[in-house]
């Protein structure tokens, strides 16, 4: 259970700053979050201050298993509840099994560099000589040549200390000689005899010292010149193994947070017999000791980390074999829940790449009707979400469907009570306890089909419905869809009985929700200082609906905040409007470069190389 959590919590601190920002605590679901589950969003501030560099961020991550939420740095999330795992789930299960020849090789090559590094038997030399043919797989990502490189540079520092203490005993040969040469010129004795007057012998005595001193003192000279060049020595060769060992261990940490366990045991084995004096603790600072002792119960070392790769591995193959029973079982939601783990703790394992495509596709499957069911309740569309229900009970035996239904039920039924008190308001003639009451059961659910029957008793009287159908008239000729929008509910109650006025009324307040989507998502992508993503997704929103006001003042401020990802895109489209394809197809890629995530760079790109290469 510690390891689980670690690892989760781990995975969770990776997705969080994957592409150098932090995590979304409003992002959208993931495939496998419970239908009915409200995305957590952030609890506190952070307690780092200003300027502060942590591990981590200002606190150590704590998981509960319980409720599947993290708290980190102040803030809480669901760790099966973000856009950025639901991204790579989904391109996951999407993506064809690893199956092929060129795979196949590459697990027998990294099968073999571990034989290679096992205890008692290890081979350094034909193990290193395997991991660049292991880089050259694109799984590998390089990951075996930064390896091979660490493990050169301890061979080159180990080269340069036997070199330093060559050096040394050369030079205490060295001091050795010197110190004799002092001795021997200190004790050389002069042939002048003192002279007998005490003045003069005082006088005579003094000058010998002076010429012994000066006999002596280029000896002393050197000797303590050669002493410190011998400390010297010694604390470069010290440095020199220390950062080396420092330098390994980062990287084996960096392999564990990438969950490239194969790369972790490659690394470890390759550690040991590189550092053969026994010292494994690992030196990190005291947040990530802080991480390992309270998720582990264990100090950070080489062991740990090794020890940490096995369970891992395990772990995962038991989540997949759990997965393909359940899938016969028919027990759709606790299988994808059982491949969600797998994934978000072993990732590039090869039960998990292997895994064929077909199999997949039913945790796909359930894990869209999932989403779909949650964002059909988040608009409050509870007919689709009662029909994904039926839908998602028939496929998934184990599919609990008493938390969607209550919210279902729950809505459905205050609604209802909404729309009996503004039927009794109506009869009353309490025009203003009527209308709140609309609206009230409006707001619950929108498409309420007895909102209809309602409306004949609010719009009652023909001239208030008339001069309702004449502003909705108006603004619909004036495509002022933002104050149809803002008073939506009188309009729809105004359009209940003409059905062609439903129909373009229903079309602005679509396009309106779009809008209004647009401009939430990209304040929520704001948040995390991600202006450019921001502005790309109003963007794209202003493209089809470049009439609202709002949606204008939002785009112009994104525009500002990413200012040079902006002129970039631009000045890219511009020029490729001007057929300057290589400056174009320049900008495009700098502009891709600034917000890896465009889609408006990546489509221009594509534009442009297919141009250029008509037949790639």
């Amino acid at each position: 259970m510690k390891f689980i959590l670690l690892t989760v919590v781990l995975s969770a601190a990776i997705a969080a700053s994957a592409m150098g920002q932090g995590a979304n605590p409003a992002a959208p679901p993931a495939p496998a979050a419970p239908p009915a589950a409200a995305p957590t969003g952030s609890s506190s501030p952070s307690a780092a201050g200003p300027g502060e560099s942590q591990f981590l961020g200002g606190d150590v991550p704590v998981f509960d298993p319980g409720n599947e939420i993290l708290t980190w740095d102040g803030k809480s999330w669901n760790v099966t509840n973000n856009r950025l795992l639901q991204s790579r789930f989904e391109k996951y299960l999407n993506a064809p099994e690893e199956t092929g020849e060129d795979s196949e090789r590459y697990r027998r090559l990294m099968e073999t560099i571990l034989n290679k590094l096992a205890p008692g038997s290890a081979n350094l030399d034909e193990a290193f000589k395997l991991l660049p043919q292991a880089s050259n797989f694109d799984i590998d990502a390089n990951l075996c040549d930064a390896l091979a490189d660490a493990v050169y540079t301890v061979w080159t520092a180990k080269r340069e200390g036997h070199r330093l203490t060559q050096a040394n005993r050369n030079l205490e040969d060295e001091l050795r000689k010197h110190e004799r040469n002092a001795e021997m010129s200190a004790s050389t004795s002069t042939t002048n005899v003192a002279p007998k007057d005490p003045g003069a012998a005082a006088e005579w005595a003094k000058e010998q010292q002076i010429k012994r001193d000066l006999r002596v003192q280029p000896y002393v000279t050197r000797a303590t010149e050669v002493k410190a060049l011998i400390q010297t020595n010694k604390l470069k060769r010290e440095v020199s193994q220390l950062q080396t060992k420092i330098e390994f261990q980062s990287l084996m940490i960096q392999f564990f947070l990438q969950r490239r366990f194969q790369h972790v045991l490659v690394a470890t084995r390759f550690y040991r017999n590189l550092f053969g004096d026994g010292d494994t603790l690992l030196r990190v600072g005291e947040d990530a000791k802080d991480l390992f002792a309270k998720s582990t119960g264990m100090p950070p070392t080489v062991g740990v980390l090794d020890t940490l790769a096995h369970e891992a591995m395990r772990d995962v193959k038991e989540s997949i074999q759990a997965y393909r029973f359940l899938l016969d079982q028919k027990e759709l939601e606790s299988a994808t829940k059982r491949l969600t783990e797998a994934f978000l703790v072993g990732e590039y394992l090869p039960e998990l790449r292997t895994l064929p495509r077909d199999l997949k596709r039913p945790a796909l499957e359930f894990a869209r009707k999932t989403n779909q069911l949650i964002s059909a309740i988040g608009v409050k569309d509870y007919a689709l979400a009662e029909k994904l229900v039926t839908e998602l009970s028939a496929v998934a035996q184990d599919f609990d469907t008493s938390k969607p239904m209550a919210a279902i039920e729950t809505a459905k039924t205050v609604s209802a009570m909404h729309l009996a008190k503004a039927r009794n308001a109506a009869v009353s003639g309490d025009r203003a306890t009527l209308e709140e009451e609309l609206k009230k059961a409006t707001e619950l659910w929108p498409r309420n089909p007895d909102l209809a029957e309602v409306s004949k008793l609010i719009f009652s009287q023909a001239d208030v419905q008339q001069k309702a159908l004449a502003d909705l008239d108006q603004l619909l000729g004036q495509k002022n869809y933002r104050q149809i929008y803002d008073d939506r509910m009188r309009f729809i109650a105004a359009a209940a009985l003409f059905p062609d006025r439903q129909d373009k009324l229903r079309e602005v307040l679509e396009a309106m929700q779009v809008i209004e989507s647009a401009i939430i998502r990209s304040t929520e992508i704001a948040k995390r200082g991600d202006y450019a993503g921001a502005w790309e997704n109003v963007e794209q929103a202003f493209q089809e609906h470049p009439e609202d006001n709002k949606l204008n003042q939002v785009r112009a401020n994104f525009t500002t905040q990413a200012a040079e990802f902006v002129r970039t895109l631009r000045d890219a489209q511009e020029l490729e409007t001007r057929g300057q394809t290589g400056s174009s197809l320049a900008l495009y890629l700098r502009a891709q470069q600034l917000y890896p995530g465009s889609q408006f760079a990546q489509e221009g790109i594509n534009r442009l190389v297919k141009e250029v290469l008509p037949e790639s």
